[in-house]
């Protein structure tokens, strides 16, 4: 990993927890750094992921297991038919939307998780061939989950962004750090 998560103040999970979360989400953001919507559409792999996709997909994804735990109907209701679209822009989306519906949702996921009396309380999980039948998960497994499935996605990034142009995790944490300062 190219950047550093700074150590929690002293029995700070939450904090932990959510530091590592936006380490992921800081590695996928700077992924698509300096890119128009149309290069962070393009797909230059042999697979069908975009970094526009990828950063969409963490989102919807982000607020869906929140609103989960929250147990609160989901924003996005996504089913086989439709599950493509959360990998691509649609008609009249942009990137820069994406970016800011992700911040909106990370700010959410934060207030959740700081304000839920502890991570060891619980929520359902959704019926699927996937999850045991009335099973439930922690709010730790929640932060975790999120930290894997972000983490995941940002080495798709990776691999797509220097296939697009030649652009390492590196180099892009030295451009981000220059904006920064310039």
């Amino acid at each position: 990993m190219p950047t550093h998560v700074l150590a929690e103040a002293d029995g700070d999970e939450r904090g932990a927890l959510l530091a590592f979360l936006e380490a992921q989400r800081g590695g996928l953001r700077r992924a698509v750094l300096g890119l128009s919507d149309e290069e962070a559409s393009r797909r230059p792999t042999a697979g069908e992921l975009s970094l526009a996709g990828l950063v969409k997909h963490a989102a919807e994804t982000e607020q869906g297991w929140v609103e989960r735990a929250r147990q609160v109907p989901r924003s996005v209701a996504r089913d086989e038919t439709t599950w493509h679209l959360s990998f691509q822009l649609e008609e009249g989306e942009t990137l820069a939307g994406m970016l800011a519906l992700w911040d909106e949702v990370a700010r959410g996921t934060e207030e959740f998780v700081r304000s839920v009396p502890s991570l060891n309380d619980t929520f359902p999980l959704p019926e699927a061939p996937w999850f045991p039948p009335g099973g439930e998960q922690s709010m730790r497994w929640l932060m975790l989950h999120l930290i894997e499935e972000t983490a995941r996605h940002a080495g798709h990034a990776d691999i797509i962004r220097e296939t697009l142009d030649g652009k390492t995790a590196f180099e892009l944490v030295a451009e981000e750090r220059e904006q920064a300062e310039g």
